[in-house]
């Protein structure tokens, strides 16, 4: 339980501290991924404001659903689990995602994640940004 406490800190009552403001995830609002089903996102950094360096984004799948095989072909990715439970294939290898794994993902290595069967939470991160 103490796993989706920090994920409900994350989503309720986490911000982004800047010098000149303060943004609350509970303001900003999910979207719907636009080519995977089950998958939303929450997105806490965008490219526009970063100036395409980078971005930030709360990742929520739905349990035993999946963000299909992909790559990106100019940005680096991590992924940091923070609720659930799931597998994710990192370039032909699988990896098993449970709160507190760090997955790197480097450009062009194709990737997907599926989540378990009580759902999985990522903050997923981009350099350079994904648009």
């Amino acid at each position: 339980m103490e796993h989706q406490n920090l994920f409900e800190q994350f989503n309720n009552a986490g911000k982004l501290s800047l010098p000149e403001k303060e943004i609350y995830f509970a303001d900003i609002p999910w979207v719907r991924h636009p080519d995977f089903e089950g998958v939303e996102l929450k997105h806490i950094v965008t490219s526009r404001q970063t100036g395409g360096q980078f971005s930030f984004h709360l990742v929520r799948i739905a349990p035993d659903k999946k963000i299909g095989n992909h790559v990106h072909k100019t940005q680096s990715e991590t992924h940091e689990v923070i609720f659930g439970s799931g597998v994710c294939i990192n370039d032909g290898t699988q990896i098993r995602y449970e709160p507190g794994v760090i997955s790197l993902l480097p450009v062009n290595v194709p990737h997907e994640v599926t989540a378990g069967n009580k759902g999985l939470c990522i903050f997923a991160k981009f350099m350079p940004a994904l648009n």
